[in-house]
């Protein structure tokens, strides 16, 4: 049977990057504000003072040290705090569309491929910029592609699901070539005046090229042994913005049309529920934990990431087992356990196996085994 390898990656970094203390100062700020302007309330007891945030609570609560946006200056204002990103005409690149671009044609390269060989480009994120045309279609024609292109979402897990969508084809025979790619603008979508919330993600876009290997074989490239993927219903994680919002005579600023969680129950319930599927899927390609050399998981807190490597490894993980990019990135949610893929595989041997593992609201997990070199 033909099977899929990934043969390049691409990432794209913003231009722009705030580290704790730039966002602490803008947050508390904006806290100061507020409760000067509520004094009265909060003297007569009708309304709890907002708290200041602080480097040291962020840093303890997920690992995180700074994150690169699309654009600072907006985030940083505390008579604004979300990013400016100004609307385009019809006619021009939309913001997606140039951050995948820019992240394909990087992974393009890479494989010494031209973008008129590619079969299919998915775009898979977690929130689109429009309901359509499909900015996956904007890519195909900004790049010049060949087949057919489409967009899809699974939150935090879209790029594993995106990938295993892409191995599929490819082992089915009625594809060859196949681009994946992960614009994440996740400052777009959080809520920088929420103290529990306001610095865990950024943006950033990765891109992934999967071929079938009979193509590949001369080249660097990474076998797909498998591909296991899970969704469990959840209201732990949920931002409930869309296009019935107008439709609804309440509501249309309520906080929830942003990005909300519930930071404690999805540490409970996810990190056993991705542990187990990825030794689960271990052992369906008679795999353990010790035959792992690489966990490229999803980088949202790293305190859920060291227990799943703790658990998936019977032990402590060190760095280069389970390689950290949150510290610097922040959550860039699908795009994270690719980042850390694709700046964290240099030192593999042929025939290293490694699983890059993404979680989050759905809630769903997808776990991606990978081989260095052919399969067997």
């Amino acid at each position: 049977m033909t099977q899929a390898v990934i043969t390049a990656t691409g990432l794209f970094t913003p231009p722009d990057s705030i580290d704790n203390a730039e966002l602490v100062a803008s947050f508390n700020t904006w806290v100061d504000a507020e409760n000067s302007r509520h004094a009265a309330a909060i003297e007569r007891g009708e309304r709890e003072p907002l708290a200041h945030s602080s480097e040291a609570f962020i840093l303890k609560a997920s690992g995180i040290e700074s994150r690169y946006v699309m654009e600072a200056g907006g985030i940083l204002d505390p008579e604004r705090m979300r990013p400016r990103i100004p609307q385009r005409a019809n006619d021009a690149l939309s913001v997606q569309a140039e951050m995948g671009v820019a992240a394909a044609r990087q992974a393009l390269d890479k494989a010494g491929l031209r973008a008129a060989q590619l079969d299919l480009i998915i775009v898979a994120c977690s929130n689109l910029q429009r309901p359509y045309p499909a900015v996956a279609v904007e890519v195909q024609a900004a790049l010049g592609a060949g087949g057919y292109a489409f967009d899809m979402n699974v939150a935090c897990s879209s790029a594993t699901f995106a990938i295993d969508m892409a191995t599929n084809a490819i082992r089915a025979g009625s594809l060859e070539r196949v681009l994946v790619v992960n614009p994440e603008i996740c400052s777009a979508h959080l809520n920088f005046r929420d103290r529990d919330s306001h610095f865990i993600f950024g943006d950033a876009c990765t891109a992934i090229v999967l071929e079938a290997d009979h193509l590949a074989q001369d080249r660097e490239h990474f076998t797909v042994l498998g591909a296991r993927l899970k969704t469990q219903f959840s209201n732990a994680i949920r931002n409930n913005f869309g296009f019935l919002n107008r439709l609804a005579d309440e509501g249309h600023d309520a906080l929830d049309k942003l990005f909300v969680q519930e930071g404690r129950k999805v540490f409970k319930e996810v990190c056993p529920m991705v542990a187990s599927l990825i030794l689960d899927h271990l052992e369906s390609q008679s795999l353990t934990g010790d035959s792992v050399k690489k966990l490229w998981l999803h980088q949202a807190n790293r305190h859920m990431n060291d227990l799943i490597a703790q658990r998936v490894l019977g032990r402590e993980p060190s760095l280069s087992e389970a390689p950290v990019i949150l510290d610097r990135y922040a959550n860039t949610s699908s795009a994270g356990s690719i980042i850390a893929f694709h700046l964290h595989r240099d030192d593999l041997q042929d025939g290293d196996v490694g699983v890059v593992c993404s979680f989050g609201a759905g809630y769903s997990a997808g776990s991606v085994i990978l081989r260095k070199g052919n399969a067997c």
